[in-house]
């Protein structure tokens, strides 16, 4: 009989952290809409720890497949429907706009000029969901104002959709101090602000730009670079497309093509009609 010798230590620690990292990042079709052509025929499952949803998947807006389980979650607090009405989805949104401003949830109420609600249609066909605001956007109070912010109105225009036609908004609404990332504390006293948004604005479709908006939208661990290119799910059934930041465009203009690559399936979707390019 072979007497086998106990693992070291840190080596079950490195196996525990792998473990860890499988979970939360999961593999490449884990999250997407569909499993793709190497995957035919199976249902792709969201990865513990991820929270996406796939296509059809129970939480998923699209509909439970026939005989899925739904999650304890989903029975226990399904979301309320957003109001029908333009007008009702307008004064419900002036108010949530105006417990944003008087918000001293975190730090980041006491270095604020303005927090930054967002603004653009109640009835969006689009929803863009950006990081945080920035220093003109502080001094403003409005979204998307600053340099990255004139390079998503021309991004937007390029696939024919005007800001008034989008809703345009920030994971955090108040400015971290020098453009910071956000800290998960902000993140998490923030986040509801967000989760109410896109209850109220229910949009056919979601542009994450950057990794911490892409994922706390989808619940992953992984970066824009591997999200990015594919609509996803998030826990709560949104489609979302993840892509680029326009700020990280303006310092890195070879990623240029690959958002464009990103904004034409978005178009694509909405079924919109691009105009002629300038």
């Amino acid at each position: 009989m072979v007497e086998t010798q106990p693992l070291p230590a840190d080596l079950h620690a490195e196996v525990r952290l792998w473990l860890e990292w499988a979970r939360g990042a999961g593999g490449p079709w884990l999250l997407a809409e569909g499993p793709g052509p190497a995957f035919e025929g199976l249902a792709p499952a969201a990865a513990p720890g991820s929270g996406a949803a796939p296509e059809g998947a129970p939480g998923s807006r699209g509909g439970a497949r026939p005989g899925a389980r739904t999650s304890q979650a989903a029975v226990e607090a399904p979301p309320a429907p957003a109001p029908e009405s333009r007008a009702e989805r307008a004064e419900a949104l002036a108010a949530l706009a105006a417990e944003v401003q008087a918000c001293t949830r975190c730090v980041l109420a006491g270095s604020r000029a303005h927090a930054v609600f967002g603004e653009g249609s109640p009835k969006p066909k689009l929803v863009v969901v950006g990081e945080a605001p920035g220093a003109d956007e502080d001094r403003t109070g409005r979204p998307f104002v600053g340099r990255a912010g004139q390079l998503l109105t021309r991004m937007l225009a390029a696939i024919g959709l005007p800001r008034e036609e989008v809703f345009i908004c920030n994971l955090l609404k108040c400015r971290p101090p020098d453009n910071r990332n956000p800290r998960p504390d902000e993140v998490v006293a923030c986040k509801s602000f967000l989760r109410e948004q896109l209850r109220l604005l229910d949009p056919p479709l979601i542009l994450a730009l950057g990794s911490p908006a892409a994922r706390e939208l989808l619940q992953t661990r992984r970066g824009i670079m591997s999200l990015r290119g594919r609509f996803m799910r998030t826990p709560d059934g949104y489609r979302v497309m993840p892509s680029f930041h326009p700020a990280y465009l303006l310092r890195n203009p070879a990623a240029k093509r690959d958002a464009w690559a990103d904004l034409q399936q978005v178009a694509r979707a909405l079924e919109l009609e691009l105009p002629p390019r300038q």
